[in-house]
């Protein structure tokens, strides 16, 4: 069966699909019913879906997956979905995101997110009542409202990323709420892979160290076991975990601080500035200065 790439590209630039926002990060569709009408189509982007009414079901990555009203569906990115059925009274929205957007709203709970997604494996969350689906349509409301004021309001993005925030956290809450009702010893075992430790690693130190050697060696593993259950897990190795953290904290400390170049440098532990701008230019195509003053303008 032939699939279908949806993205930041092909969601907006699908007629068919009603956009409520889409920046380069982020893409709010009102209604994603013309989404079910997919035979099969593998989602690039991480996405965060609210059915308000009806139900749809099929398969994720070849495991059955059905969603009614009052739940949301939380996918993590590189998901094949295929074999849609909905009712004729589905009414959903949806916001896709990409992971860089992703840990810069949550930073230090992204733990929370990565454990719902690769650990776990719950991507179904259920609302205990219909306060709770009234309050994320409701924010949903407020968003929409922030947009209608359109891009000249002041600080009408950083508005929008605060809105979509608050939303990211909200589900965030009901992931660490359905964590409790799992089995304990479940759990437990759980978080006690070596998978999970490395992503404790990596989130709670405050220098990323750039190779996958320091933290098999922290986890007293070999590099290579250690790339094979990162893959395993997550569909991503070990090397591009470590660099997307590494890449988001370069990003946050040139566009949320203050900070020289030399400062970042020191602080995120490049061996010298020199070293820290080859890095920018290779992952981001800019000079940490061009990056910073592209950000603000």
């Amino acid at each position: 069966m032939q699939q279908e790439e949806i993205n930041l590209e092909t969601l907006t630039g699908n007629k068919d699909i009603n956009i409520g926002y889409a920046d380069s990060d982020i893409v709010i569709v009102d209604s994603i019913q013309k989404l079910a009408e997919i035979g099969a189509a593998h989602v690039a982007m991480s996405a965060i879906a609210l059915c308000t009414s009806g139900r749809i079901q099929g398969l994720m990555n070849g495991q059955p997956l059905e969603l009614r009203r009052g739940q949301v569906a939380v996918f993590p990115p590189n998901v094949v979905i295929s074999d849609l059925m909905s009712s004729p009274d589905l009414e959903l929205k949806a916001m896709f995101f990409t992971y860089s957007i992703l840990q810069s709203f949550l930073r230090e709970k992204i733990s929370v997110w990565n454990e719902m997604m690769y650990i776990r494996k719950l991507h179904i969350l259920t609302l205990e009542d219909d306060e709770d689906i009234e309050f994320y349509t409701h924010f949903y409301d407020i968003f929409r409202l922030s947009i209608s004021r359109g891009v000249s309001s002041p600080y009408s993005t950083d508005i929008t990323q605060s809105l979509m925030r608050a939303v990211v956290l909200g589900v965030c809450g009901v992931m660490k709420q359905q964590f409790s009702t799992t089995d304990d010893s479940q759990s437990m075992m759980m978080a006690g892979t070596h998978f999970r430790r490395f992503l404790d690693l990596l989130h709670s130190s405050e220098v990323k160290h750039r190779t996958v050697e320091y933290y098999a060696s922290q986890l007293f593993i070999t590099p290579k076991y250690l790339s094979a259950i990162c893959k395993k897990n997550s569909g991503k190795t070990a090397n591009e975990w470590i660099r997307e953290h590494v890449m988001e904290d370069i990003r946050y400390y040139l566009t949320s601080t203050d900070y020289s170049v030399k400062q970042i440098s020191d602080r995120l532990g490049f061996p010298n500035p020199s070293f820290f701008g080859k890095y920018v230019r290779e992952h981001f195509g800019v000079t940490p200065g061009q990056f910073r003053r592209k950000t603000k303008e």
